[in-house]
């Protein structure tokens, strides 16, 4: 079965539920010129039958009111029973097409929070490594839209939407404060201080990214660094006030580029990291998945 995670940002399809399978990565959600569904058919043209004919399984934004279909979310605490059962099935295609629905509940701070996606890569992180199935531990999910979930015994019990890969790209792209495609150099020192600054005032340094530049002569690329570090600090030091002591030992679940920015800032906040190939999570997560579903359509 082919298994994919259709994101907002990109669509990354795997031939099968395999670690080594081969991949195709397409535009997300938020990104598409064409119906959701034309686009999938696009994306599926170089894998003709036999790859198709135990049908496609999504998780992601698929299953959002953008996407193929419009699936809501099941309610946290949430375990691996319950959310495969809520699996929808798209019409209109020449091949079985499913689609896993995502999640919904208050966060740390008593405010609505939903995921989609994120869901299937804590539940494939509990199959490569069964101990994470057990007692409670901490994930930590980088993105366009971080996730901090808590889970025990299996059962994703809460989670807290972190948007900080929005909100850097809207000031790098949008705002005075730092310049898109500046130079490099000076990123790490930058991302070190900012990290430091972003644990004590987040919103409060953010000026400092421009000010720096104009006053103390540091360069663009340090002012950048600053910023995705400050961010990525004020992210880390909020999620630790919310969740308390637990917070000091995290499970990172994510692109290796993306979290080595956090296991940086982690080690320097004194942070215990232990990060999960997201790619591998996700297809774990659904070829469990895909499992129940091809037994049920026997």
């Amino acid at each position: 079965m082919i298994v994919g995670d259709w994101g907002t940002t990109r669509l990354r399809m795997f031939r099968s539920a395999r670690a080594d399978a081969d991949k195709l990565v397409g535009p997300g959600i938020g990104q598409l010129r064409a119906s959701p569904s034309q686009t999938l058919a696009a994306m599926l043209e170089p894998w003709t039958e036999p790859a198709l004919e135990s049908g496609v399984l999504l998780c992601g934004m698929a299953g959002s009111r953008n996407g193929l279909i419009d699936l809501g979310y099941v309610e946290c605490p949430v375990g691996f029973d319950d959310w495969s059962a809520q699996v929808g099935i798209v019409e209109g295609f020449a091949y079985p097409v499913r689609v896993a629905t995502g999640l919904k509940g208050a966060n740390f701070a008593y405010l609505p929070d939903v995921m989609r996606g994120e869901e299937t890569q804590v539940f494939g992180a509990m199959v490569i490594e069964p101990r994470l199935a057990c007692g409670e531990h901490v994930m930590v999910l980088p993105g366009t839209h971080s996730k901090w979930v808590v889970t025990a015994g299996g059962t994703i019990r809460s989670f807290h939407t972190f948007p900080t890969g929005e909100l850097f790209a809207l000031l790098r792209d949008h705002s005075t404060l730092v310049r898109a495609g500046a130079d490099p150099g000076d990123v790490d020192a930058g991302f070190e201080a900012g990290v430091t600054q972003g644990l004590r005032h987040s919103l409060a340094g953010l000026f400092a990214a421009r000010a720096a530049q104009l006053v103390d002569g540091r360069t663009h690329g340090w002012g950048l660094g600053f910023l995705s570090g400050l961010l990525i600090g004020g992210e880390l030091g909020e999620a630790r006030a919310l969740i308390g002591e637990a917070a000091t030992t995290l499970t990172v679940i994510g692109d290796p580029s993306l979290s080595a920015l956090y296991l940086q800032a982690g080690k320097q906040l004194g942070l215990t990291m232990t990060l999960y190939d997201g790619d591998a999570c996700v297809i774990a997560g659904l070829g469990r998945l895909a499992k129940i579903c091809e037994e049920q359509a026997k």
